[in-house]
């Protein structure tokens, strides 16, 4: 691992901490590998046996396993995994070139372990050590996620993968199968048709991300236009909805989750976090009501968005988060519904500071127009009419 990889320390801290600490030894991991914990990453050397001095509580360790200079060093996708250690723990993997991963069933092993912990001061030069400069940015991006809502959340192969695991969804195992498919031996006349030949795919068994699911109708059964109009104004009801289903014991763990997509879009580059997000925030964003209701929600998504915001590179706003406007409209709902009559005072008062301070940092304008001053089109169910 590279050197510089921890913050300059007293040799008598550095000892406890290696003996406080938690560590990892993973074993037989290829020279120029990148591999990181939280939010730190490096390129592998031919001594490194893993990381140690790790303090307890949430990590997530992430990969990428890179081909030979002979075979073009090309860098393959990021695998990532979310782990809770606890104070003296060692966790034991060794790698596997078959699928280019971490393999931890060793950990399962108390004699190999034991073996480990007896010679673990002769692993010691070969450890690297937790990015102890980086801890603090990582407590600020998971303070709300915590070791259950990380682990119901995970897929349940235990791997976040930046590439989604995809089969398609009829195996053409028989010729009748194939001969349903549309044929390939004719030029498309239309990008529909082409992509009507496409496969469809589906998620590997175990394999996707276990995300809340966020309903497309903002409105409970039987409303009425009035009624659904409102709903699609003032998100409440679908955020109350999610959190009966998925948080109702904790709302808070909703933050989490926020926490959690980010995470997997940041660091383990997996776009369906961002996607998820987004999704999340315009949620919590337009329910007017629910602000009124949920106060220490609010007070820790604005604390949430404040550090998310902050790690963000400048240039990504340009090419992604900006796109259609999404973040500065949707924060631009949320600042007027927290000036809003019935509102918290600390809620209103934390919301005007986020506001500054977002404008003096990224000179947006929340000022503007609002663009829902259009009418809103909404769905109707089926059977219902506007006379």
């Amino acid at each position: 691992m590279a050197s510089g990889s921890t913050v300059n320390m007293e040799p008598d801290v550095a000892l406890r901490l290696f003996e406080e600490g938690a560590t990892l030894v993973l074993l037989g991991v290829p020279q120029g590998t990148v591999l990181g914990i939280d939010c730190k990453s490096w390129q592998v050397g031919p001594s490194f046996r893993g990381v140690k001095m790790i303090p307890p509580g949430l990590h997530f360790l992430h990969y990428c396993s890179v081909n030979s200079p002979s075979c073009g060093g090309e860098t393959g996708p990021k695998t990532g995994l979310f782990l809770t250690l606890k104070p003296k723990d060692i966790l034991l993997a060794n790698w596997d070139p078959k699928v280019e991963d971490l393999d931890f069933s060793a950990s399962k092993n108390e004699e190999e372990v034991s073996r480990i912990r007896a010679t673990i001061r002769e692993l010691d030069p070969y450890l690297g050590p937790y990015p102890y400069d980086v801890m603090r940015k990582w407590v600020s991006l998971t303070d709300h996620l915590s070791e259950e809502v990380a682990n119901n959340l995970q897929p349940l192969s235990g791997r976040i993968c930046a590439f989604s695991d995809v089969i398609p969804e009829i195996q053409f195992r028989h010729t009748k199968d194939r001969a349903e498919q549309p044929r390939n031996d004719t030029a498309c006349q239309s990008m529909k048709e082409g992509l009507d030949r496409l496969p469809r795919m589906k998620h590997r068994e175990g394999t996707e991300l276990r995300f809340s699911f966020i309903p497309k109708k903002t409105y409970p059964p039987g409303a009425t236009p009035a009624e659904i109009t409102k709903c699609s104004l003032d998100l409440s009801y679908a955020l109350d909805t999610v959190l009966e289903n998925n948080h109702e014991l904790q709302p808070l763990n909703l933050l989490g989750e926020l926490q959690f997509a980010f995470v997997c879009f940041l660091i383990g580059n997996v776009y369906e976090g961002f996607e998820h997000w987004k999704c999340l925030l315009a949620l919590l964003c337009r329910s007017e009501e629910a602000m009124r209701k949920r106060k220490d929600l609010y007070l820790g998504l604005i604390a949430v968005l404040y550090h998310q915001l902050g790690e963000i590179p400048p240039d990504f706003f340009v090419d992604i988060v900006s796109q259609s406007n999404f973040l500065t409209s949707t924060l631009q709902d949320f600042f007027q519904f927290a000036s809003g009559p019935g509102m918290d005072s600390t809620l209103r008062k934390r919301a005007e500071k986020f506001k500054a301070h977002l404008t003096k940092k990224f000179c947006w304008d929340f000022e503007a127009d609002l663009d829902d001053c259009a009418p809103v089109v909404v769905e109707l169910p089926e059977g219902v009419t506007v006379d």
